[in-house]
């Protein structure tokens, strides 16, 4: 999950606009979500407001990663265990990448998301920010996207090695 704009303070690009100076603000956090696959990715889905178990379930993994993950045979889900008691229902119906609690956060995507942020613009506006991260997520290259996933035995036995510790990934 990339968050892309938070009212109090910048957290990718852009300014703030004058009537968000308070984390009281309607629109105080807008998150992109999306999922990478070896010849696919996800369709960003941007939301804004506090993203509860039930809103991810009902307005993430239910109309968007149940599709997405159906439509890869094969497909093994990782995302972190920070997961709500109400989402576990829905995922037990596909085959998850066993992730221990408080492991270190390995995941390609996060990558992705770090490469995202670094190609921001600078954006005045929480509407020119989600239809900046929407068209840099369009345009992703997959061969980076497939690199990044090739990477993943590697990580795991640099993480290993490092007992868990931190790695150059």
């Amino acid at each position: 999950m990339i968050t892309v704009y938070g009212c109090g303070g910048t957290l990718v690009s852009g300014t703030i606009p004058p009537h968000c100076s308070t984390s009281h603000c309607p629109h105080s956090w807008c998150n992109g979500l999306g999922a990478i696959a070896y010849d696919s990715r996800s369709t960003l889905i941007v939301m804004r407001g506090n993203l509860t178990g039930h809103r991810y379930v009902d307005d993430i993994l239910r109309p968007h990663v149940g599709p997405f993950l159906n439509g890869l045979p094969g497909a093994i889900f990782q995302q972190d265990n920070a997961t709500s008691r109400v989402s576990q229902d829905i995922l037990r119906h596909f085959q998850a990448l066993p992730w221990p609690a408080r492991s270190p956060d390995l995941s390609p995507v996060e990558h992705v998301w770090d490469q995202l942020k670094r190609q921001m613009p600078s954006c005045h506006s929480v509407h020119d920010l989600e239809l900046a991260v929407k068209d840099l997520w369009a345009h992703l290259s997959q061969d980076n996207i497939r690199c990044l996933i090739y990477s993943m035995p590697d990580r795991v036995v640099v993480c290993i090695a490092a007992g868990g510790g931190p790695t150059r990934y």
